[in-house]
C-alpha cells in the first residue's frame, strides 16, 4: 500500500479512537456513580456580583470562578433556572475549561425554576395550574441537557416549589409530577439521555418529613418518579422559629463562650440529620428505596435580622464555618451529596437590606476575601494565583481571629434536655 495513503488512514484511525475514548470517559461519569461519592463534593452557584440579576455574570468571570471551585475540590455545582443567560454561560464555560485541560471536572445539577399559576401577580393564585413559564424553564432545561451532555447530569424541576411557606409560587405536587413524568418519559423516547437524572429539590417537609398536611398520594407518586430526593435542611432559620436545639443547656453554663457555641453548632447538625431521617422514615413508610441527598444546606456569616445580634445571634463567621465543617464531615462519612449553599455571597437576594441574611450565605464574599471556613485553605496556598474581578483571594478579617471573635455572641437562651 501507497505510504502517502498510510499515513493519513493511521492518523484517522488514531483520531476515531480519541474521539471513542474521550465520549466513552464522558458517558462513564453519571448521577449514580457522582451522587453520594466523597470525590465529588457539591455546592450550590450563583454568580451575580451586583443588586440586581439584570446585570448576569459574563463568561470571563464564571470562568475566574470556576478556578477557584475547582480549587476547593468541588465538582458538582447546582443552578435553580435556565431563564437567565448565566447557566448557559456557565455551561460554555465549563466546556472551555475542559478543552483547554481534559483532567478539568465540572458537572451540573441543572435547575428549572417551577411557579403556580399567577405568581408574582397581582391575580389569585392557583396552585394546581402551571405558569407560562413553566413549560419554557423545562424546553430550556432538556435543551441545555442534550447540548452539554458532558456536563448536565441531573435536571431538578422546582426549587421549593411545593413548600407551604412559599406562599408567592407554590404549587402542589402534582405540577412537579406532571414535569418529572414529560422527563421521565424523554429519557424512554431517546429525547433525552437515560442517564441523566431527574429530582425536584425542596424542604425537608415537603418530602414527607414534615406535617401530615404533606402526605399525599402525589408526593407519593413523586417519590416513585425521581431518581433520587433532594431535600433542603436550614437549622438556622429554626434558631428563631423553632429553637428547641439553639441555646446552652443549664450543666454548660460553666463551659467558656467557644465551648458553649461549638455544642450548639453540634445540636445544629443534629438537628439536620434529624430532618433528614424524618425523610427517610416516611418514604420507608411507602415501602419505597430511594436515594436522598441534600440539595441544600447552609449558615449565614450575617444578619440584622431575626438570626442576627438583636434575635437569636445565630450569624456570625464562626458559626458559619463550624456548621461547614460539620456537615461535611457528616454526609461525607455517611455517603450523602451536599450541595452546599452557597459558594459566593450575593447581593440582590435583600438588595434592599444589604445586611439581611439572604445576602451572606457565601463561603466567600464580594471582595474576594474567605471567609473562616476557608481560611486555612488561604494558608496552604489552594488561591494562590487566582482572582475573582481582578482580586487575589484573601481572609476576611485580615486573618485576624481575634477582630473574628469579637463579632462572635454566644446564644443567651436557656434550653432543656
Amino acid at each position: 500500500m501507497n505510504k502517502s495513503i498510510i499515513l493519513p488512514f493511521l492518523v484517522l484511525i488514531t483520531l476515531l479512537f480519541c474521539n471513542c475514548k474521550s465520549s466513552k470517559v464522558a458517558n462513564d461519569v453519571t448521577a449514580e456513580k457522582i451522587l453520594g461519592n466523597s470525590n465529588y463534593q457539591a455546592i450550590s452557584y450563583g454568580g451575580y456580583r451586583e443588586k440586581t440579576r439584570d446585570i448576569e455574570s459574563t463568561v470571563s468571570q464564571i470562568t475566574e470562578d470556576l478556578k477557584i471551585l475547582a480549587a476547593m475540590n468541588i465538582k458538582v455545582l447546582r443552578t435553580y433556572n435556565v431563564h437567565h443567560t448565566e447557566t448557559a454561560n456557565l455551561l460554555k464555560a465549563i466546556r472551555e475549561l475542559k478543552k483547554a485541560d481534559s483532567s478539568f471536572e465540572m458537572y451540573v445539577m441543572l435547575g428549572a425554576w417551577i411557579d403556580c399559576k399567577n405568581s408574582w401577580t397581582a391575580n389569585p393564585l392557583i396552585r394546581n395550574e402551571d405558569s407560562e413559564r413553566n413549560p419554557i424553564e423545562i424546553a430550556e432545561a432538556v435543551r441545555l441537557a442534550n447540548e452539554y451532555p458532558e456536563i448536565v447530569k441531573i435536571i431538578s424541576v422546582g426549587n421549593e416549589a411545593m413548600v407551604k411557606w412559599a406562599w408567592g409560587y407554590f404549587v402542589e405536587p402534582n405540577i412537579i409530577l406532571k414535569w418529572v413524568n414529560y422527563l421521565q418519559d424523554l429519557k424512554k423516547e431517546g429525547k433525552l439521555s437515560k442517564e441523566v437524572w431527574i429530582t425536584s429539590s425542596d424542604n425537608f417537609a415537603s418530602w414527607g418529613g414534615g406535617g401530615k398536611e404533606y402526605h399525599t398520594e402525589d408526593l407519593n407518586k413523586l417519590i416513585k418518579a425521581v431518581d433520587y430526593i433532594s431535600m433542603h435542611t436550614y437549622p438556622m432559620h429554626d434558631t428563631h422559629y423553632n429553637p428547641i436545639f439553639w441555646g446552652i443547656l443549664e450543666d454548660e453554663k460553666q463551659l467558656s463562650e467557644r465551648e458553649k457555641i461549638d455544642a450548639a453548632m453540634i445540636r445544629a447538625r443534629d438537628y439536620a440529620v434529624g430532618q433528614y431521617i424524618s425523610v427517610v422514615k416516611y418514604i420507608q413508610s411507602l415501602g419505597i428505596e430511594k436515594p436522598i441527598h441534600i440539595g441544600e444546606t447552609g449558615w449565614a456569616s450575617l444578619a440584622n435580622e431575626l438570626y442576627g445580634n438583636e434575635g437569636s445571634k445565630a450569624t456570625d463567621e464562626y458559626k458559619a464555618a463550624e456548621y461547614y465543617k460539620l456537615m461535611r464531615e457528616w454526609t461525607n462519612k455517611a455517603g450523602i451529596s451536599c450541595f452546599y449553599f452557597e459558594a459566593f455571597d450575593e447581593q440582590w437576594k435583600d438588595g434592599k437590606n444589604p445586611l439581611g441574611s439572604e445576602n451572606h450565605f457565601g463561603l466567600i464574599n464580594l471582595q474576594g476575601q474567605a471567609k473562616y471556613a476557608l481560611w486555612e485553605m488561604v494558608d496552604k496556598g489552594t488561591f494562590k494565583g487566582l482572582t475573582r474581578d481582578g482580586k487575589s483571594i484573601t481572609k476576611t478579617y485580615n486573618g485576624n481571629k481575634q477582630a473574628l471573635w469579637m463579632d462572635v455572641k454566644t446564644p443567651a437562651a436557656l434550653i432543656k434536655k
